[in-house]
């Protein structure tokens, strides 16, 4: 996904292939949003913005590393729900064939649910980032945090229902991670919500 056009990217995405699919775009949402902080960061420089120059740089270093973060969450997404597909299609026509498949099945879900669970873990990160950002930057560029706001909303929400979509196939054991990680959406829209709030409030005065 790395060195892929964005035409052939959707290309693939609108395709009648396993993957990329809707984790690989949760995934690409939160990069986005990552890479829009980043630059408001960027024009947030100059005498202007000195008093709080080190704030603003590490919103920009620390978006910077979770961009990168969310393009290898979306490559393992990917790869990962082809491993579920993968398993779908084993032998099951034995005793034994069925067993070894029900295993590679489970693996395979627990496996798919890791990056959307992961995204998620971004997000929260970004939204910080946004709320922090907010009321150092630049204000030519404000919507743009607003922009990034929305774009961690649809990586978060769209994560959270590819990390539910595999629970049922989880061990309940091994599900506490992924039900914490669904379970923090919520709050986390809420938070998406107020920045954009802010932003619309400060450009309709």
């Amino acid at each position: 996904m790395r060195s892929t056009t964005i035409d052939d990217y959707l290309d693939q995405l609108a395709a009648r292939v396993p993957a990329p699919g809707g984790g690989a775009a949760a995934a690409l949402h939160a990069a986005q949003g990552a890479a829009l902080l980043a630059m408001v960061a960027r024009y947030s420089d100059g005498e202007r913005y000195a008093r709080d120059r080190p704030a603003i740089e590490k919103v920009r270093e620390d978006s910077d590393a979770l961009r990168a973060t969310a393009v290898e969450l979306a490559e393992r997404d990917a790869a990962a729900f082809t491993l579920v597909t993968d398993a779908y299609r084993l032998p099951k026509g034995t005793e034994e064939e069925r067993a070894a498949r029900g295993r590679a099945i489970a693996d395979a879900l627990l496996g798919a649910a890791r990056p959307p669970a992961a995204v998620i873990d971004v997000c929260q990160d970004l939204v910080t980032l946004a709320e922090e950002l907010l009321p150092l930057c630049n204000r030519s560029v404000v919507t743009d945090v607003a922009a990034a706001a929305e774009a961690v909303r649809a990586a978060a929400t769209t994560a959270r229902v590819n990390v539910e979509v595999n629970l049922a196939g989880i061990d309940a054991e091994l599900r506490a991670p992924f039900v914490a990680a669904v379970s923090s959406v919520d709050d986390l829209t809420r938070r998406t919500d107020r920045v954009t709030a802010a932003v619309r409030e400060e450009i309709t005065r």
